[in-house]
């Protein structure tokens, strides 16, 4: 079905961009200065009849307020993205700020009033310093600034993530409203989380730092409640702080718990000035390791050493079995950054905004790690496809979700068409015949491609992807590409720019 639906959207209400010296950057990293907007957009193409829901995105929407600006990407205040599917294929779109503590603080007094990625606020003299610690050390000082990820609880609850605990929030996927804090009812306290969770309709399964007694908590939370339950414990094995931890992976049977070099810093936190890493170090003579916890039992059924990894976002992970059905290894994959660090500060926003057409994007690899269970110390790091496939870069990766945790074939990420500074295509990774179909468009910007599966289908890439676009003119739309062909089916443009936004999720009409 080909719907071209008129956009009745007025005018005066399309949110104004940032001033004269933000419009030479590429819209991906202004701001948006409206909080709200909601509007009908012009269809382009063929939506799939099937394709009933709701596409929420979360991602940073400011990175001013008032004279201060953030430096890093990881930095704006939260804004979430949605595109409404209807059934007689109307889109409805819209997008609204978070309303975080962090994000009205700032609002009320022109001002950052918590500590972001990179940024601390700083003391006005010693005695502001030491309350500044005092409030470090409760976790009052931390932002909830939930600008990464989006996931639909098995409850159906919406929840935005971001690194701290405290920001954790629920949202209504209709009106974008900030419905309150989601206040965990157990006593595990800590402060810090992966941002990304393994959520499904059965379970949420994340991971929680430990700053004092270095290591990871494994932890699981059922449907309709808000209380984590511990499942195993893992020590650190690389040195007194735990590396960071913004994703991780499973099996079917086994929580894959990474342990990278990149620690977190306590001289940074205690000073409130950011090391070159921010609020991490690169401590590579600590070595790299990857943890494996049965999740019916909590043992740790292996713990081996690695090469050095740097990795954003692990992709999924399955079992090996031997002919009598015996576990004989894990195979985690990930996108890797050549254990180089660099692509931190490569996401600084004085980076992102001065591309004059140099290729200085760091180089990316699809990494497989193979984890033995035959008691060996040390696994394996390789490469799954030659990078040149995906322009050597990739990250924020999605699978088919039917395919979690199990052996699979594809994933669709973000991709690089060189010369870039930042990912400017889409990717779907075929890992089997180690090749790569790619997507773009000249002075793009792509957010994560969501893949949803056809109902009833199949084939594991039968289904379409998502994807928000960001331009270099200026502009903004919400592309479909089929999950097969990866050809695009169907268009859907903004009548405004959007900043570029992290991640996603797909919250169905029923």
């Amino acid at each position: 079905m080909i719907s071209n639906v008129a956009s009745h959207q007025s005018p005066a209400s399309v949110p104004e961009r940032e001033s004269c010296a933000e419009h030479r950057n590429h819209v991906a990293w202004t701001s948006v200065k409206q909080e709200r907007w909601e509007g009908e957009l012009v269809v382009e193409g063929e939506i799939p009849s099937w394709l009933n829901g709701t596409y929420l995105r979360n991602g940073p929407g400011v990175w001013h307020i008032g004279e201060f600006n953030f430096g890093h990407l990881f930095d704006g205040y939260a804004m979430l993205v949605k595109v409404h599917f209807e059934k007689n294929g109307r889109l409805i779109a819209g997008h609204r700020q978070i309303e975080t503590e962090a994000y009205k603080a700032a609002k009320k007094n022109k001002k950052l009033c918590y500590r972001e990625f990179s940024v601390s606020p700083k003391p006005d003299n010693f005695l502001a310093y030491v309350g500044e610690l005092a409030k470090l050390f409760s976790g009052a000082s931390l932002t909830d600034n939930a600008n990464n990820g989006i996931y639909k609880l098995g409850d159906g609850r919406i929840i935005c993530l971001t690194e701290t605990q405290k920001g954790s929030v629920i949202v209504d996927p209709d009106t974008l409203d900030t419905l309150g804090k989601f206040e965990y009812s157990d006593p595990l306290g800590g402060f810090i989380q992966s941002s990304h969770p393994i959520v499904t309709d059965d379970e949420f399964l994340t991971l929680l730092p430990d700053l004092l007694n270095p290591g990871y908590l494994v932890v699981r939370m059922e449907p309709g409640t808000n209380e984590r339950k511990v499942i195993g414990r893992v020590n650190c094995r690389g040195g007194p702080a735990p590396g960071w931890v913004h994703s991780f992976t499973m099996t079917e049977h086994y929580v894959v718990v990474p342990e990278m070099p990149l620690q977190y810093s306590v001289q940074s936190l205690l000073k409130a000035e950011p090391s070159a890493l921010y609020q991490f170090e690169w401590r590579p003579e600590r070595k790299a390791f990857l943890h494996v916890v049965c999740k019916a039992s909590g043992k740790i059924a292996a713990s081996v050493e690695v090469p050095l990894y740097m990795v954003f976002h692990f992709i999924n992970a399955y079992e090996e079995k031997d002919k009598d059905g015996r576990v004989i290894a894990v195979i985690a994959d990930c996108c890797e950054h050549n254990a180089d660090t660099t692509i931190i500060e490569t996401l600084s926003l004085k980076n992102l905004r001065s591309f004059h057409g140099q290729d200085v994007l760091p180089d990316a690899r699809v990494g497989r790690f193979t984890i033995p269970f035959d008691g060996s110390q040390f696994g394996k790091l390789e490469t799954v496809m030659d990078p040149e496939e995906h322009g050597r870069g990739v990250d924020m990766c999605s699978i088919n979700p039917a395919y979690l945790g199990k052996k699979y074939r594809y994933a669709y990420a973000i991709g690089a068409k060189r010369p870039c500074n930042f990912p400017n295509s889409l990717t779907k990774l075929d890992l089997v015949k180690q090749k790569a179909k790619n997507w773009c468009e000249e002075g793009i910007v792509p957010s994560e491609p969501l893949f949803v599966a056809r109902p009833g289908a199949t084939d594991e890439d039968d289904g379409v992807v998502i994807s928000m676009i960001s331009e270099k003119n200026g502009g903004a739309y919400v592309v479909l590409l089929d999950g097969s062909t990866f050809e695009e089916i169907a268009r859907a443009r903004f009548p405004f720019g959007l900043p570029y936004g992290f991640h996603g999720c797909w919250v169905p009409e029923n």
